[in-house]
């Protein structure tokens, strides 16, 4: 089971053939993951000491209209100083896109580390 954050789908985030700009799927992705981090390891996505290594995105169907996306986010086994994330994104009830990208946990002086134990076991404990 993953975690599951409802985005809104605004009217801005149309291009001209009216259907959701590619790169606004990477930003839904970003929205859900900032709750995942809040929700499931108990940590502001504000905190410096995490970046983003990686971003690939496969896109399936366009979004077209308003109204909700629905991100599942599922961590994967963290590595030494990194650990993966999967997206799929649903409209309507149809998967639009599917993604990953990695998360690098960071220290006081921008350097890669250990990924803490709290997000260890936090991601260990995901349904």
């Amino acid at each position: 089971m993953s975690f599951v954050a409802e985005v809104e789908v605004r009217f801005r985030d149309h291009d001209s053939f009216g259907h959701v700009n590619n790169a606004v799927y990477a930003t839904y992705c970003e929205q859900a993951r900032v709750r995942f981090f809040e929700e499931v390891l108990g940590t502001p996505l504000s905190d410096p000491h995490i970046v983003v290594a990686h971003l690939e995105l496969d896109y399936r169907a366009p979004i077209e209209g308003v109204g909700t996306v629905e991100v599942a986010v599922e961590a994967g086994e963290p590595g030494g100083k990194s650990f993966p994330i999967s997206y799929t994104l649903s409209y309507d009830g149809e998967v639009v896109a599917t993604g990953e990208t990695v998360q690098v946990a960071m220290d006081d002086e921008g350097r890669p580390t250990r990924v803490p134990d709290q997000w260890r076991e936090a991601i260990a404990d995901q349904p």
